[in-house]
């Protein structure tokens, strides 16, 4: 059965996309085209990166169980991802995705669809709560220990660290590089945080009220996303080389 769509939810994610559109537009500049934007590198930059990604992934979890077939869905998201990892490495080896956004909600969402019972017993604020400590201990373990952002609790054994299957699990082999890389933990439980933030608020009538509001242009761009996410680099960067080629960069 085809479940409610909330229009706010996708103005959300609209809103979310040009967000990214922004900061991938501005990432070639800089990165591509050599135009000086210092902040770009510092914090506001990586809080501006990090805004994106957690929205996409919280809304993706949230999602999770509105929406039908999730099988299918996780299966096109994944093969979304192939195709960007594909394009890539063979025309921009330098930027190249391996384990990308798409790549890891594809498989967050095929990840759910055996362990959808499982988790359907666990209270939704435990599991709110749970997910998000995990979150917390794992975020740095791409960079080789336990703890968020600047607090350390501990080095994570270097043995972990082998793979291409393990890069994707979040533990990178020596020497792998991607433009673009979230690996199945920590992102897997900020993925749960989304799913139980839904299973904890999304049957309440005051908050259905709200995410029924429409959204406008807004919700229009976040029904599109995937599409616009496969396509917006491609008319970035012709953007760019037409500017190129005008003298304006």
């Amino acid at each position: 059965m085809k479940r409610e769509r909330l229009p706010l939810l996708d103005a959300l994610r609209g809103l979310t996309i040009l967000s990214m559109v922004a900061y991938h537009g501005m990432y070639d500049l800089v990165e591509l085209y050599g135009v000086r934007v210092g902040w770009f590198w510092e914090a506001p930059g990586y809080v501006w990166q990090q805004s994106i990604c957690w929205t996409f992934i919280l809304l993706s979890g949230f999602c999770w169980g509105l929406g039908s077939r999730p099988l299918r869905r996780g299966l096109v998201v994944s093969i979304c991802g192939l195709v960007v990892t594909v394009v890539t490495w063979v025309f921009m080896p330098s930027e190249r995705i391996i384990f990308g956004i798409l790549t890891f909600t594809g498989a967050a969402m095929l990840a759910l669809v055996p362990l959808s019972k499982l988790l359907e017993k666990v209270p939704a604020g435990t599991g709110l709560v749970v997910s998000a400590l995990f979150f917390f201990v794992t975020r740095n373990v791409n960079a080789g220990c336990w703890g968020f952002e600047q607090l350390v609790l501990g080095r994570v054994p270097e043995g972990l660290y082998r793979n291409l299957f393990t890069t994707f699990l979040g533990f990178q082999a020596p020497g792998f590089y991607s433009g673009d890389y979230f690996s199945f933990l920590p992102w897997i439980f900020l993925y749960l945080c989304g799913y139980f933030l839904y299973r904890l608020l999304g049957s309440r009538e005051r908050v259905l009220r709200v995410l029924r509001l429409r959204g406008g242009f807004l919700e229009t761009i976040g029904r599109h996303s995937l599409l616009i996410y496969m396509l917006h680099q491609i008319v970035l960067m012709a953007v760019f080389t037409v500017a190129a080629w005008g003298g304006l960069l």
